[in-house]
C-alpha cells in the first residue's frame, strides 16, 4: 500500500496566508544605513564602505593566533580523503576541534568561548572547509544557525549562563526547521508544541537536521496552538537531544559533503521546560531570519576557500600539462577560465570580508549584503569548481583515489564540485534568495505604494497611498536621471598613478545603480500587484545588484590593499579584470530584463503539467525506486532504531 504523500497534520494555507506569515517574520524597519539597500534605490553610497572598515588590533592578534593553531590542526589531524571514503568525520577529529575551542569561535570568552570576530570566524571556516567541507558544515551549522547564535541575540541571561559554556567546549548543536513537506514555506510548519503546565509537549518530524545525528542540543521551531494565556505561533525552543521521545530515525546520505551528520529527527511527546523557550511565543521565524542575517556569511566564506584552492590547482596543473607544444594555460580557451577563477576569488573574498567587517562594526544593516554574499558566493563557487574540472579534463572527472591508484596526484576536483553544489540550496536556495532580496530591495516602494497595488485594500486606503506615492516619486525619480557616475573625474582616488583605473568601474556602478532603480520602478508601474509573480524579472534585478555589490567591494578592497602596501598593484589588476567581466554579465542581465522568454516559459510549464508533452518522455526507462514523493511524517512514536550518537 502506498504511504501518504504528506503529513496528515500539515496546516493547509493559501498563498496569501503563506506570504503574510513570511512578511510578519521579516524585520519591518531599517534603523541603520544599508549600502546594498541604497544601491537598489539608485543611490551609490560609497561612503558606507570606503575607506574599508578595519578590525581592532586585539581582534587581529587573537584571530591570527587561532588561525595558526587551526592551520596546524588541519594539516596534521584532518585526512580529507579518509572522511570522503568512510563518509564520516572521525570522532577524534571532532574531539580535537572541541579541545581547540573551535565550537566556541563566536561565543564570548566569559562563557568559555574564543570570542572571534565575524571576520576571523569566516576565515577559520574558509580554512577548515578547505581541509574538508563536511567539517566546515559541522562547525557552521553549530555556530552560525545552531543554538549559540539565537541565544546570543534573543536568549535570556539564564539561558546563556546555562547553555553557552556547554556549547563553547563540549556540546554540538543543530537547527531544526525543515520538515518533510515544509521547506521555504514555514506557514505550513506541522511540528507542534502544546503547553502543558510549566512545559511544552513537542510532536512532529524534522528533516535534513544538519548535525542532528551527533548533536547534544537542538534549537527547534514548532507551532504553539493559540489558547487562553498563549499567543501561539511558530516558536523557538532549546531542546536536549537525548530527551525521552526524541529519535534520530535516519542518517541521510548525499552526493557531496559525505561526512555530514544530517538526519531525520522525530519528536514524540517530548517534554520541554518553558524556561527553554527562546523569546516569546510566535517569535520563532523572526529569530530564525535574524540569526541568518549574519549566519549566511559562513557559506560564501567557505566558497572563498574553495576558490583559492581552485586557483592553486589550476595554476600548478596548467603549467605542467602541455597541449600542442605549450602549457594549456597559454591557450586562450583555458586561460580565460583561469582568469575567471582568479578574478572571482579576489572579488568574492572582498565581498565576504567587507560584509563580515560591517557585521562586526554594527554600524550598518547588512541583511541584504549578507544575503547577496550567500547568493553570489554559492553561485560563483560552483562555477569556479566546474571550470577547474574542465581545466583538468578527464582527470577532473576522475576521483582522487583513482588518480592515486594509478600513480598521479590525488586532486579531488570532482569532489569539490559535488561538495559545493549544496550551497545553492543550503540556508535559502538561489530562487528563495532572489525573492527574499527582491522583497527587501523594493521595501521602500511597498511602504509608500503598497496599499495602492493591494487588491484587498479599500478605496480610501488606495487614495491615501496614491498621495504618498506621488510625493515620494516626485522627489525620488528626478534623482535617477543624472549622478556622479557621469562626471569623468569622480572617484579619482581609485586611479592612482601606475595602477589600473578602477574609478571608471565605480562610475559605472553609480550609473547602473540608477538604471537598476529606474527598471524596478518601471516594472512596478507596469505589473503593480502582479509584480511578485514576475520571479524571472526579480531574479535578474537581484543578480544585477549582486554584481554591483561585488564590483564595489572588489574596488574598495584593492584600494585598501594599495594603501597598506599589500600587493596593491596586483589587487588593482585583479579588481579591474573582475569588474570588466562583471560588466559584461550586468549588461546581459539588463537586456534580459525586458527581452526574455518568461511568458513562453510559463506556457510550456502549463503544458508540461497538463501532460501535453508526455510523448516526449517516451523511449526511456525510469530507474527510480518505489515509494511516495514525500515521506509520511505524521506525529507518533518512532518505529525505527535511534541512530543518535553523541561524541564524547
Amino acid at each position: 500500500m502506498t504511504a501518504p504523500s504528506a503529513p496528515k497534520n500539515t496546516p493547509k494555507v493559501t498563498e496569501r496566508e503563506a506570504r503574510q506569515v513570511a512578511e510578519a517574520a521579516r524585520e519591518q524597519d531599517w534603523h541603520k544605513p544599508s549600502f546594498a539597500k541604497e544601491l537598489f534605490l539608485g543611490r551609490f553610497r560609497l561612503d558606507l564602505i570606503h575607506p574599508h572598515p578595519l578590525p581592532a588590533a586585539d581582534d587581529v592578534r587573537r584571530g591570527e593566533a587561532f588561525l595558526a593553531r587551526l592551520r596546524d590542526f588541519c594539516e596534521t589531524k584532518i585526512d580529507g580523503a579518509l572522511i570522503e571514503r568512510e563518509a564520516k568525520i572521525p570522532d577524534e577529529v571532532i574531539k580535537g576541534l572541541k579541545e581547540l575551542g573551535a565550537l566556541g569561535m563566536k561565543i564570548d570568552p566569559k562563557y568559555g568561548g574564543l570570542g572571534l570576530t565575524q571576520v576571523y570566524y569566516n576565515r577559520a571556516l574558509s580554512l577548515v572547509g578547505s581541509a574538508n567541507p563536511a567539517i566546515g558544515a559541522l562547525l557552521s551549522a553549530h555556530q552560525s544557525i545552531g543554538v549559540p547564535q539565537p541565544l546570543k541575540l534573543f536568549g535570556s541571561q539564564e539561558q546563556k549562563d546555562t547553555f553557552l559554556p556547554r556549547l563553547a567546549r563540549t556540546d554540538i548543536s543543530a537547527f531544526l526547521l525543515t520538515e518533510p513537506d515544509v521547506g521555504s514555506d514555514p506557514a505550513r510548519l506541522a511540528t507542534s508544541a502544546v503547553p502543558d503546565g510549566p512545559d511544552y509537549i513537542l510532536d512532529g518530524v524534522k528533516l535534513w537536521t544538519t548535525n542532528g545525528v551527533v548533536a547534544d542540543l537542538l534549537v527547534v521551531m514548532a507551532r504553539v496552538p493559540k489558547s487562553v494565556g498563549h499567543k501561539g505561533g511558530i516558536t523557538a525552543f532549546v531542546v536536549e537531544a537525548d530527551a525521552p521521545g526524541i529519535t534520530v530515525e535516519n542518517r541521510n546520505a548525499f552526493m557531496g559533503l559525505r561526512g555530514i551528520e544530517n538526519g531525520v529527527t522525530r519528536f514524540h511527546q517530548v517534554r520541554v521546560p518553558a524556561a527553554n523557550r527562546i523569546g516569546p511565543e510566535g517569535a520563532g521565524l523572526k529569530i530564525a531570519l535574524t540569526t541568518l542575517n549574519t549566519g549566511r556569511l559562513s557559506l560564501p566564506a567557505m566558497c572563498v576557500g574553495a576558490g583559492k584552492w581552485c586557483l592553486k590547482i589550476a595554476r600548478e596543473w596548467s603549467t605542467v600539462r602541455e597541449q600542442w607544444g605549450r602549457p594549456v594555460a597559454r591557450h586562450e580557451a583555458v586561460g580565460a577560465k583561469i582568469s575567471f577563477i582568479a578574478a572571482t576569488t579576489f572579488a568574492l573574498e572582498a565581498v565576504v570580508d567587507l560584509a563580515s567587517q560591517m557585521a562586526d562594526e554594527n554600524r550598518n544593516d547588512i541583511r541584504i549584503e549578507a544575503a547577496l554574499a550567500k547568493l553570489y558566493g554559492s553561485e560563483m563557487g560552483c562555477l569556479m569548481a566546474d571550470e577547474l574540472v574542465q581545466i583538468r579534463g578527464g582527470r577532473g572527472f576522475e576521483t582522487a583515489d583513482s588518480l592515486a591508484a594509478r600513480g598521479e596526484r590525488a586532486v579531488p576536483a570532482e569532489q569539490l564540485l559535488r561538495d559545493l553544489r549544496i550551497n545553492r540550496i543550503f540556508e535559502g536556495s538561489t530562487e528563495i534568495m532572489h525573492l527574499l532580496i527582491a522583497r527587501e530591495a523594493v521595501d521602500a516602494h511597498l511602504k509608500v505604494a503598497g496599499d495602492l497595488i493591494d487588491p484587498d485594500k479599500p478605496l480610501s486606503a488606495k487614495a491615501k497611498a496614491g498621495a504618498n506615492a506621488a510625493g515620494f516619486y516626485a522627489r525620488w525619480l528626478p534623482k535617477l536621471v543624472a549622478g556622479p557616475g557621469q562626471l569623468p573625474n569622480t572617484y579619482n582616488e581609485f586611479h592612482p598613478s601606475g595602477h589600473a583605473d578602477l574609478s571608471s568601474h565605480l562610475r559605472y556602478v553609480e550609473r547602473a545603480s540608477r538604471k537598476l532603480a529606474r527598471s524596478t520602478f518601471y516594472a512596478m508601474s507596469r505589473w503593480q500587484g502582479r509584480m511578485e509573480t514576475k520571479q524571472g524579472f526579480l531574479g535578474r534585478i537581484v543578480d544585477i545588484g549582486a554584481e554591483l555589490f561585488a564590483m564595489s567591494a572588489a574596488c574598495v578592497r584593492a584600494e585598501h590593499l594599495r594603501t597598506t602596501d599589500d600587493h596593491g598593484r596586483e589587487a588593482y589588476q585583479l579588481a579591474d579584470v573582475f569588474c570588466r567581466q562583471s560588466r559584461i554579465r550586468i549588461e546581459e542581465l539588463f537586456t534580459r530584463l525586458w527581452s526574455n522568454t518568461d511568458d513562453l516559459d510559463r506556457r510550456v510549464v502549463d503544458n508540461v503539467l497538463s501532460g501535453t508533452y508526455t510523448w516526449l518522455e517516451q523511449g526511456v526507462v525510469d530507474p527510480s525506486g518505489e515509494g511516495p514523493w514525500i515521506a509520511d511524517a505524521t506525529p507518533g512514536p518512532a518505529t525505527k532504531d535511534n541512530v543518535h550518537r553523541p561524541i564524547r
